[in-house]
Order: C-alpha cells, then structure tokens, then sequence
C-alpha cells in the first residue's frame, strides 16, 4: 500500500508541527539571545560599544555559511539529522561560554554555533514540504515560521531579565537546558523522513542555480531590499540599550529588554501583509510597509519614553510587512531554481542583520540616537526609491 502525506488530522501532522515549532523557538532564541546583552558586554570584558554587537554578527556570519553548506548536505543526507545536530550545536555552547572571560572565545563560540543553528532552517522547510499534504502544509509552516518570531522575542527578553536579576551566565546556562529539553523531546517527537529522495545532481548543478540568479538585475533588487530593511531594523534594536540605560531614561536591562515584545506586531503584521496583499497589489503594499517602518524609527526621535515604544511598534509593523512580502516576491521573480533564489534572499536578509549590528559604532559614537536613526530610515527609503526609478526605466526602454 502507497504510504500518504501526513494531513492535519494525523497524529504525526502535529508531531512534525510541534517539533519544528519547538526547535525553531529555541534556534532564534538562541540566535538573538545577545542583543539585549551588549551593554553588559562592554562592562563585563572592557569592549568597545561597536566591538559587542560582534556576538551577534559572527553568528550570523555562522549561519550564512551554514546555510548553504548544510542546505547542500541536507539535499544529499537527509532532513531530521540535521534538524537534531542543529538543535545539540546550539545547546552546547551555552554551556561552554561562561566558563571563559575572554570575549574572543566567545566570538569563537557563537561563529561555530551560528554555522550549527543553520542546521534546522536549511532542512525544516523542505522536510514540511516532503512529509505533508500540500492541503495542510500551509498550516505546519505558518506555524514554523511564527515559532521563529516568537523565539527571537522571548529570547531577548528572558536574557534581560535573567541577566538584570542574576547574570549573563545564568541566562546562558538556562538557554542551554532549554535547548536540550526541545532537542530531547525532539528526538522523541519527530517521525524519520518517509518521502525524502536524495539529490544524485552534483554541488556544481546547485551553484550553477545561485549564479543563475546573481545574474537577475530583478532579484539583484529584491535581495538589495532585503538587506536595506534588515540593516535598520537591527541597527536600532543593536543600539536600542544603550540609548535606554543611559541618561534621562536610565531604565534596567529588565526594562529594556521588555521594548521586544514590540516584536509582537511582527507576528501579527506577517499574515496580515499577506491577506492584503492577496487584495491589492504586493508592490503596493510591501512600498506601504516600508514607509511604515520608516515613519516608526522617526517616531523613536520623540524625547518621550512612550513615543520610543510607539515607534518601535510601529516600526516593528512596517518591517514584517515589507520582510514578508519582499520574501514572497521572490519566488514571483523565478521560474525554476526556486529553492536557490529563497535561499539566496536569506542570506541577503542575514547579511543585514551582521551589518546593522557591527558597522554602526563609529555613527553612534558620534552622532547618537538622532544621527543613528536619520541613517536608519534614509537607508531603506531612498533604497524604495531607486527600484522605483529602475523599474520606471525599463518601462520606458520597453516602450521605445
């Protein structure tokens, strides 16, 4: 008998959903963990304020080499092993970091761990779309991909407040038990593959895909966009504590580290950008999302404490609306190879995040908040501006 896709009335459906959800919690976790903890950094190993969002940009550098490299292997090998190895490389290290006090170490650590949290994005997708009924797979990875939004907000914020009551080494410890947890249950949990057929094509045929792509001026934008939106958007939270401990607001790291569940609104602004867009024009209203993020990092220039979180909701809003609707374009802008032009858009997104939280120190020693933010909201503004003058170009050279 012809074994059949999981469906949502399946006890395994639910089994695959809540595995991946679980372990797509604790990655992004795991994975912005640190943001919240700059300050404490620079405190703790006598950095400087640009040098400590670099525990954030290795692991992203980590995870972008990880993705492609881990991707590739994925195709060849299977999907649950990595999904499982992702979830143990991401554990472990927080369990070795604060046995050190150099700073080095741990930038060495987290470049090692952003290359193992690649692990379950490089192979949770395909697995989803392998094990279960195109019917029901929509709600598996509605599912997933909220499970990362949420677990990059509760991330953040346990850290801070753990950290303000007792320290970073005790976030850290509490991380690690976390994750070994999800990857217990994990291993439980998880069904092995029963569709996967492993590529016989050779690594050349998936880098022919990627450069097809690099060589389409279209999606050339579209990864542009999705760096631009990515690099203000880490570049204010990047640079968010420091601004809220020091004076007039001299809030606690705790405080601080409740301005994420401005993230929230992400998790709405996602399905709702969406549904829209479904409506009225994607374009339309990915432009519409984009100068909503705008208008909040301009908001956050109010000296009012309530304007700052306004404008974080609001930015927060516009970001995931214009990041959800950018990443569906792409797809629209390829007719094959499809699965290399999503990939390749992701890692554009995640070289946003490794700028926006390494190379703004020099700007915010200088100019503060106010300098800070008019760069953030120029980047990606003037970035909208430029596909539209592109794109009017080509219309007339077709016309002519």
């Amino acid at each position: 008998m012809q074994q059949q896709a999981y469906t949502i009335r399946d006890l395994y459906f639910w089994r695959i959903t809540l595995s991946l959800a679980l372990a797509s919690f604790f990655i992004f976790a795991g994975l912005y963990a640190v943001q919240p903890l700059f300050p404490v950094f620079v405190k703790e190993f006598g950095i400087a304020v640009s040098a400590s969002g670099l525990a954030l940009s290795v692991t992203i550098i980590g995870l972008i080499a990880g993705l492609i490299v881990l991707g590739f292997w994925s195709d060849r090998s299977g999907r649950t092993v990595f999904i499982k190895l992702s979830l143990a490389g991401a554990s472990i290290p927080f369990l070795i970091i604060p046995l050190s006090d150099s700073f080095l170490l741990l930038l060495i650590l987290r470049l090692v761990q952003g290359f193992a949290l690649a692990g379950l994005p490089a192979a949770a997708l395909a697995y989803l779309s392998e094990e279960i009924d195109r019917r029901s797979v929509h709600v598996a990875t509605a599912l997933y991909i909220s499970s990362n939004a949420l677990g990059g907000m509760i991330g953040r914020v346990m850290t801070g407040y753990i950290t303000d009551h007792f320290s970073w080494e005790i976030a850290f410890y509490v991380l690690a038990m976390i994750g070994l947890v999800i990857l217990a249950a994990v291993m439980f949990m998880l069904p092995k593959s029963r569709f996967f057929e492993p590529s016989k094509l050779p690594f050349s045929s998936d880098l022919k895909g990627f450069s097809y792509h690099l060589k389409n001026p279209a999606l050339l934008l579209i990864f542009g966009l999705g760096i631009a939106l990515q690099f203000s958007f880490t570049g204010i939270w990047t640079y968010l504590p420091f601004y809220l401990e020091a004076p007039p607001f001299s809030l606690s790291l705790e405080a601080v580290s409740y301005m994420f569940f401005a993230y929230g609104l992400g998790v709405i602004g996602s399905p709702l950008a969406g549904w829209v867009a479904g409506h009225f024009s994607l374009r339309t209203i990915r432009l519409i999302g984009v100068f909503v993020m705008v208008s909040g990092l301009l908001i956050t220039l109010g000296s009012a404490l309530w304007m700052i979180i306004v404008g974080l909701c609001v930015a927060c809003l516009g970001f995931f609306t214009a990041h959800s609707l950018t990443a569906s374009s792409v797809a629209e802008e390829v007719t094959h190879h499809k699965g290399s032009a999503s990939s390749l858009y992701l890692v554009s997104y995640y070289i946003g995040v490794a700028l926006g939280s390494s190379v703004l120190g020099p700007l915010w020693s200088n100019w503060g908040w106010k300098g800070l933010i008019v760069l953030l909201a120029c980047v990606p503004a003037v970035y909208v501006v430029i596909i539209r003058l592109f794109r009017y170009r080509d219309k007339q050279q077709t016309a002519s």
